[in-house]
């Protein structure tokens, strides 16, 4: 008899495309039926994963939920001990700290299908290859070609690169997250960024950036820190082809700190059929449909093996090697109950202090305040 699961995941072609080939698979292998449910990306940022789970078998997430799903017990762990062996083979190909990020109170919480974190992108034509310092970029953005994604929460994202990349996030469990020189100097950068790219940016996701870029009349050569999407670097995706390359570095230091994204694929604790929900994300999650099935439906891998594969980059034109310094490099968001609502609330006092003009001292001080406060909420 069929068993029919229902997801959810982003409403994009790299976060649901390989999740309905993967599924239509597994169907024919099972008789488990998975369907699968896709929200905006803004919505998928931001929406209640215990509502998620009350309604769908597998959610797909990112790791700064896992501090409110573990309080609201949604989740179910997938770290049970007769799948001991599968996780251990995920874990020693984990891409840098995508497997690591959602492990929470000792218990992993979903496993990585999409590994992601802010890199450079380019357009070959208008750029001869992609840049390497941040003053180049700034350069370039005093000429008009320069863009970059500044709708809430990604004016964030950018804020944290900089920072953890000049060595100023050192502590995601508190009292401050921003300390040290460092971050005044990260958020002068952008701001002098964010004065340079196209006003519209601030309200652009990398989504609408990527549009944009990809479009032949666009005059965006380069979006020095986005969120790699693999997509767009294969050829016939967009009209014109987007490549990716490591993010561009300040004053010589290798390509560390870019804040890390990426999803996991979690089973709902709220529902009856956990065990055949976690036997798809072990199997989606793996390294045989990673390299094949996932990549090739133009998902984008969150396995090591799949970043390394030979095919696999051949098709997408070198994006997983040209990107996976600043992969491994990455910087991991803090995670705990009531992040996610300072991210939002830091995301648009960052804004306002950056359509104002303002200077960091103030902004940091009150951004530093709503991460106290945050971190309130499961003390």
């Amino acid at each position: 008899m069929m068993l029919t699961l229902h997801g959810m995941t982003w409403d994009h072609p790299r976060g649901y495309d390989p999740l309905v080939a993967c599924a239509q698979q597994w169907k024919a292998r099972t008789q488990v039926d998975i369907v699968w449910h896709r929200r905006s990306l803004q919505d998928f940022e931001s929406f209640p994963v215990q509502e998620l789970a009350r309604q769908f078998d597998l959610i797909v997430i990112d790791h700064p939920h896992v501090g409110q799903i573990t309080q609201e017990h949604c989740l179910a762990p997938l770290d049970e001990p007769q799948r001991q062996a599968d996780l251990n083979a995920i874990a020693r190909d984990a891409v840098g700290a995508s497997l690591q990020s959602y492990q929470w109170d000792g218990r992993i919480w979903a496993l990585p299908i999409d590994a992601a974190t802010q890199v450079q992108a380019w357009i070959p034509g208008r750029l001869a290859h992609p840049l390497r310092d941040w003053d180049d970029v700034m350069t370039l953005a005093k000429q008009g070609a320069v863009a970059c994604p500044l709708r809430p929460p990604h004016s964030l994202m950018v804020l944290y690169t900089l920072s953890a990349h000049l060595g100023g996030l050192t502590c995601v469990t508190g009292p401050e997250l921003f300390s040290g020189d460092a971050p005044h100097e990260a958020y002068e950068r952008l701001r002098e960024l964010a004065a340079l790219v196209p006003a519209d940016n601030f309200g652009m996701d990398p989504i609408a950036v990527f549009e944009e870029a990809a479009t032949p009349q666009s005059r965006v050569a380069c979006v020095p820190l986005i969120y790699g999407y693999v997509n767009y670097a294969i050829e016939g995706f967009r009209e014109q082809r987007i490549a990716f390359a490591d993010m561009p570095v300040i004053a010589g230091r290798a390509p560390r700190g870019s804040a890390l994204g990426g999803t996991g694929i979690a089973v709902s604790a709220l529902r009856e059929h956990a065990v055949q929900a976690a036997d798809f994300a072990y199997w989606v999650a793996g390294e045989t449909t990673q390299r094949t099935l996932y990549t090739a439906a133009g998902g984008q891998a969150g396995h090591g093996k799949a970043w390394e594969d030979t095919a696999v980059n051949a098709a997408t034109g070198d994006f997983y090697r040209a990107t996976r310094a600043t992969l491994d490099g990455a910087w991991v968001r803090p995670r705990h109950n009531g992040y996610m609502a300072f991210q939002h609330a830091a995301s648009v006092r960052l804004n306002q202090a950056l359509a104002a003009g303002e200077t960091s001292a103030g902004l940091l001080h009150d951004l530093n305040r709503l991460f106290r406060d945050s971190l309130t909420v499961s003390a």
